[in-house]
C-alpha cells in the first residue's frame, strides 16, 4: 500500500510518516544526533561573565622601558669616505655651504631618565647665519659688545614682549648674568623651554661675558637627545674626510664624558652611528676612516 504524504509542518506523532521515521532510526539506517542544548551553554557563558567583577584588573602586555635598538648583524656599514662619497653623489648640484652633513648616534638607553645634550665648539665650526638674542640691558657695556660680536637681538623688555606676542625671531637666545631675575620674572620658560630657547646656566647661555658667549655660539653646535637618538650637523659638504674626522671624534669624546657624568642608574651607550646630509640618504658607519678599496681622500678634497 502506497504511504500517505502530509505536509511535513503538519505531521502528527501517529502518522504512519512519523511511523516511518521511527523505524528508520530503530534500524539505525539514519544516524541519530546528539541533542545540543543551547540553553545549557547559554547558562554556562552567563555564569562566566559573573565570576568577572567589574573592577577587575585586567592583563596588559608590559611595556618596553628601553628604546628598540635594530640588528646591525646584515645592516651594511661603511667607512667615513665611502660614506661621504656616497652622500656627496646624492648632492651633486648643491652648494656645498648651502647643505651640511649630519650625525645621528642612536643609543642603548632607557626611556625615562635624564637626557643628553649640551652645545660644544667642534674643531673645524660650521658656518651658520643662526639670529642669537642677547637679553641684556641694550645701553649696557654688555649688550654694546653683544651688538658689536654679532647679535642679532639685545634688549630685555622689548625681546619680552616680542616673545609674548609670538614674535621669535632667532634661533639663540643668551642671557646676561644680571638679566636673569627679570627673565624669570618675565615667565617666558613655557613659551621658549620647549622651543630649546631657554637661558640656562648649565648649559652655558646664563654667562658674564655675553660677547665671547655670542662668539662662540657663531661657531658652536648644540645637540639633544630625543627618543634614544641624538642628532646634530656635523659638518660642511666642502669638508675634507679628515675634517669630518676630527669633528666627530670630539663629539664623540664630549658624549662619553657627558655619559659619565649621569647617575650610576642610568646606563647608556652608543648603538649605531649614522652619517647623512640635507638631501641625502642615510649611511651607517663602521667606524673606520676608510676601507681597502676607498677612493683616495683628495678626491673627495676637490668641492669647493
Amino acid at each position: 500500500m502506497a504511504l500517505q504524504r502530509f505536509c511535513p509542518s503538519c505531521l502528527s506523532a501517529t502518522s504512519p510518516r512519523s511511523a516511518l521515521h521511527r523505524n528508520l532510526f530503530a534500524q539505525k539506517i539514519v544516524p541519530s544526533l546528539s541533542r545540543v542544548t543551547t540553553h545549557n551553554q547559554i547558562r554556562t557563558a552567563a555564569n562566566k561573565s559573573k565570576n568577572k567583577s567589574p573592577g577587575a584588573p585586567q592583563k596588559k602586555k608590559k611595556a618596553r622601558n628601553t628604546f628598540l635598538e635594530p640588528s646591525l648583524r646584515d645592516m651594511p656599514q661603511f667607512s667615513l669616505v665611502d660614506a661621504m662619497r656616497y652622500i656627496r653623489a646624492a648632492e651633486v648640484g648643491q652648494k656645498p655651504t648651502s647643505a651640511k652633513y649630519d650625525l645621528a648616534i642612536r643609543l642603548r638607553s632607557v626611556k625615562s631618565g635624564a637626557v643628553a645634550r649640551g652645545r660644544l665648539r667642534l674643531p673645524h665650526p660650521i658656518r651658520t647665519d643662526a639670529r642669537i638674542c642677547v637679553i641684556a640691558a641694550p645701553n649696557s657695556s654688555a649688550g654694546k659688545a653683544a651688538t658689536a660680536a654679532g647679535a642679532s637681538l639685545v634688549g630685555e623688555e622689548t625681546v619680552f614682549e616680542a616673545v609674548k606676542e609670538g614674535r621669535i625671531e632667532f634661533e639663540r637666545c643668551i642671557c646676561h648674568a644680571d638679566s636673569l631675575p627679570k627673565l624669570s620674572k618675565a615667565n617666558l620658560g613655557r613659551i621658549l623651554g620647549p622651543r630649546g630657547l631657554m637661558p640656562s646656566a648649565k648649559l652655558g647661555t646664563v654667562v658674564k661675558d655675553v660677547a665671547g658667549a655670542v662668539r662662540d655660539m657663531t661657531g658652536g653646535s648644540e645637540y639633544r637627545e630625543r627618543t634614544g637618538t641624538i642628532r646634530m650637523a656635523i659638518g660642511q659638504l666642502g669638508f675634507t674626510p679628515e675634517e669630518m674626522h676630527a669633528n666627530i671624534r670630539a663629539f664623540m669624546d664630549v658624549l662619553k664624558k657627558d655619559f659619565n657624568q649621569l647617575s650610576d642608574r642610568i646606563n647608556k651607550e652608543v648603538h649605531e652611528v649614522v652619517l647623512s646630509s640635507t638631501n641625502g640618504p642615510g649611511i651607517s658607519l663602521n667606524g673606520s676612516l676608510r676601507s681597502a678599496d676607498s677612493i683616495d681622500n683628495r678626491d673627495l678634497s676637490t668641492l669647493s
